[in-house]
């Protein structure tokens, strides 16, 4: 079977490996229809996750349809299409005894610290195999596990019904924060440097976008929340300055929540986030959001289309790599196809 690998920091290969079989009765055998290429691959191509062990099947984001179970497997069958939440946690050390197996102690990602779903087959465990939504094309499904990502980032920051929510970054993730954040009921506002991206994110329900290229960020926000700022402020830019500029414009008794993996250091006066008792939290991955999203897909309440830029076969690898990284400031989801 094809199987994409980053073998070395910089080195992305396309090989060949022998399918794999089910070993356990909870197994279940997976053939891949489609794979998305997400910023997280990216860094491990270049070496830049702290987290990747190498040589690495990179993706996380990934569906396809059953085609063998173990003898336990219940929740799914041969035939069945599915999508594959890409975490798994130990059940028992502290995070996990909290109902937070995203920051388990002894996490296990797909694609990052275990092979991943960029592959022609995949075994992945039962508990990791969500049906899916009838109707639903394989592109539209990718969407699934990026838009958990946003989900999370709600969760985390108590995203309530009339709250003001700022979204710093037009991006994916971005954009699966705004939307997730408009399910809640909440007000919200997206700001970036591109006017395309901002059209996209209107035209997805945002209720205010600002180019804070081209506008004042905190006079635009002042004037939207009658003073107070956005009750909630998630950043997803995830550089060092919108971090600090999240915990200045945030209203008092607001939220933070922070995307990034950056180890640079952040300026932050500890009088700023007293003052009005902000609250500032990281989102990593996501906790039980998978239900989540499938239930806003199956009513018809989160809209997909127009977010995937481009599908590659799996033989053009290389060039949806390329392709992501030669036009960052305007793709949102590349796809693989094995089709």
């Amino acid at each position: 079977m094809k199987v994409g690998v980053v073998e070395t920091p910089g080195v992305l290969k396309l090989t060949e490996r022998e399918i794999p079989k089910i070993k356990n009765a909870d197994d279940v055998l997976v053939k891949i229809k489609r794979v998305g290429i997400c910023g997280s691959d990216i860094h491990i191509l270049h070496g830049k996750n702290p987290f990747a062990v190498y040589p690495r099947v990179w993706g996380h984001e990934f569906v396809g349809e059953v085609v063998e179970t173990g003898a336990g497997v219940k929740s799914v069958k041969k035939g069945d299409r599915i999508v594959v939440e890409p975490i798994m946690y130990c059940g028992d050390c502290y995070a996990c005894r909290q109902g937070r197996g995203n920051v388990c102690l002894n996490l296990k990602v797909f694609g990052v610290h275990v092979d991943g779903g960029c592959a022609e087959y995949v075994v992945v465990p039962e508990a990791n195999a969500h049906i899916l939504p009838d109707g639903l094309s394989w592109d539209e499904a990718a969407l699934i596990e990026p838009f958990t990502i946003g989900a999370q980032a709600c969760y985390r920051g108590n995203v309530q019904k009339g709250d003001y929510v700022l979204v710093m970054g037009a991006g994916a993730i971005g954009l699966t924060v705004a939307s997730l954040a408009k399910l809640y009921g909440a007000i919200v506002i997206v700001s970036d440097l591109v006017d395309d991206k901002l059209a996209y994110a209107k035209s997805r329900g945002a209720d205010y976008v600002i180019n804070s290229g081209k506008e004042n960020l905190v006079d635009r926000l002042n004037e939207i929340t009658g003073g107070t700022g956005p009750n909630v402020t998630i950043d997803a830019v995830c550089i060092k300055k919108t971090f600090e500029d999240a915990v200045l414009i945030t209203s008092t008794a607001g939220r933070v929540v922070e995307l990034s993996f950056s180890e640079i250091p952040s300026d932050i006066a500890p009088v700023n986030i007293i003052k009005k008792e902000i609250t500032i939290c990281g989102s990593r991955l996501q906790t039980k959001r998978f239900p989540v999203v499938i239930d806003f897909i199956k009513k018809g309440q989160l809209p997909l289309s127009g977010f995937v830029s481009k599908v590659y076969p799996i033989t053009q690898m290389a060039e949806a790599f390329e392709y992501t990284e030669k036009n960052n400031a305007t793709v949102r989801k590349v796809l693989i196809s094995f089709d």
